[in-house]
């Protein structure tokens, strides 16, 4: 009896001193994200539901490039024209749907849409074993940027009615974070995976990622929400991307920026379409291409998350805004130069890693930073146009570009030499905007 009065009072004292660690445990973590007790659960199922979206994405991403890697440069290049075509068109129709609709009724028929796509991409793919048709790769990589953008836009759509714009201040950055989360989760599940299952089989795994944010959104739903006013806007419509390029047109600062991206995405593509060319020469196995390009995003997203907690912030306020801004384009002119040295696929793929490394932790920062000196509703409209149009319309352009000198069979020396003055265009472009940011901001004070 004593024995059984012991291991009672032993299990007692265990489970007080659960619920004690229990207890520090939350009072550390309210040190760290202010969160309201009624808003955690809602909180859980948002930070779920953006893991699962961007996990979706992530695990299907890998087979998309080994799609572009099995077309020819051209063909590959006038895919680019298509997605901004596609884009374009879609857009404004979606704005329009989102504006007209509440999110919590489009969303549940936007993601089962393309949980149905998805499905069916696998159902194509394993039709067609062996060497996937040219049409349904050039169909799959379209179908994938296009899907990325409107999965995420309904997401933070859905965001911006359930939290107000206080609570979105707090906890925006906490969601965020579950993304981060999924694509760190998507590269690796599918690079583990796609040797068992095979690539055909990679978009169910998407797809039931996706049809968990759904379930996330439901639950989300339930979760005692009351619809509020957040400080995220609804997708953009058509006449809000006019009005955005005219902005864009009148302001010297905006066209700025909007001149930087168009030249990223020139350099940038070279990049890739060069990065597409040594995969197809260099892997003939569409398994090993599938995981050549899942664990380079796994790297990348690993790295990227590291410099965003420990380096974004330092180097910003260490070097500031100009240097943030131009540590890209001297990154890819650096890499054009090694490239030209050394054109194997071990060193194209190593500048792409570094240069999306670059651009996520460093230069997206950066480029948010330049649109805190616009006014709230120029900023919108101007941040619309030139995220769609502008940054579509150089892929689509950039592919044309290097479609006609790939036509003119010009060396891979050549293709660098015609491709540097858009790096250094790049480069002094975005010193005088980091200059022209800075003093925006000074009378701003």
């Amino acid at each position: 009896a004593r024995r059984g009065r012991s291991a009672i009072g032993l299990g007692n004292n265990r489970g007080a001193g659960d619920m004690a660690w229990v207890d520090e445990g939350r009072a550390a973590l309210a040190k760290v994200i202010d969160v309201r007790l009624q808003e955690r659960v809602a909180l859980g199922w948002s930070f779920a539901m953006f893991f699962a979206v961007l996990a979706s994405y992530f695990t299907v991403r890998p087979v998309r490039e080994m799609m572009g890697a099995s077309l020819d440069k051209g063909e590959l290049g006038q895919l680019f024209t298509v997605v901004f075509l596609v884009m374009v068109a879609l857009i404004p129709l979606f704005g329009y749907v989102a504006t007209r609709f509440r999110r919590r009724h489009v969303l549940p028929a936007v993601y089962g849409f393309f949980i149905a796509n998805l499905v069916a991409f696998a159902v194509a793919m394993n039709a067609t074993p062996g060497a996937v048709p040219a049409w349904l790769a050039a169909t799959f990589f379209v179908w994938v940027s296009v899907y990325n953008l409107f999965v995420v836009s309904l997401f933070w759509s859905l965001m911006s009615d359930r939290w107000s714009s206080d609570e979105g201040k707090r906890l925006f950055g906490v969601i965020a974070a579950g993304g981060t989360v999924g694509a760190l989760i998507g590269p690796l599940i599918a690079g583990q995976l796609v040797s068992v299952i095979g690539t055909a089989n990679l978009p169910l795994v998407s797809a039931g990622f996706l049809g968990l944010a759904l379930l996330a959104s439901f639950k989300l739903s339930e979760a005692d929400a009351t619809p509020k006013s957040g400080g995220e806007k609804p997708p953009a419509t058509l006449a809000q991307i006019i009005e955005g390029a005219t902005h864009v047109l009148k302001s010297p600062y905006l066209g700025r920026i909007a001149l930087v991206i168009l030249l990223a995405n020139v350099v940038s593509t070279f990049f890739y379409l060069e990065q597409s060319r040594l995969v197809k020469a260099t892997i003939a196995d569409k398994t090993a291409q599938v995981e050549f390009f899942a664990s380079r995003d796994l790297i990348v997203s690993v790295v990227t998350t590291l410099v965003q907690l420990l380096g974004t912030a330092a180097i910003l306020k260490r070097f500031g805004l100009t240097a943030a801004l131009a540590a890209l384009p001297v990154v890819c002119i650096g890499g054009l130069l090694l490239i030209g040295a050394m054109p194997t696929l071990a060193v194209v793929a190593g500048v792409m890693a570094f240069e999306r490394i670059v651009a996520f932790g460093l230069a997206g920062p950066a480029m948010r930073v330049l649109y805190t000196v616009v006014a709230p509703d120029e900023k919108y409209k101007a941040q619309n146009f030139i995220d769609t149009v502008v940054y579509r319309g150089g892929d689509a352009m950039s592919g044309w570009m290097f479609a006609a000198f790939g036509a003119m069979a010009l060396s891979p020396w050549m293709m660098i030499a015609l491709t540097m003055p858009f790096a250094v265009a790049w480069l002094w472009s975005c010193m005088g905007l980091g200059a022209m940011q800075e003093e925006r901001a000074g009378k701003g004070k």
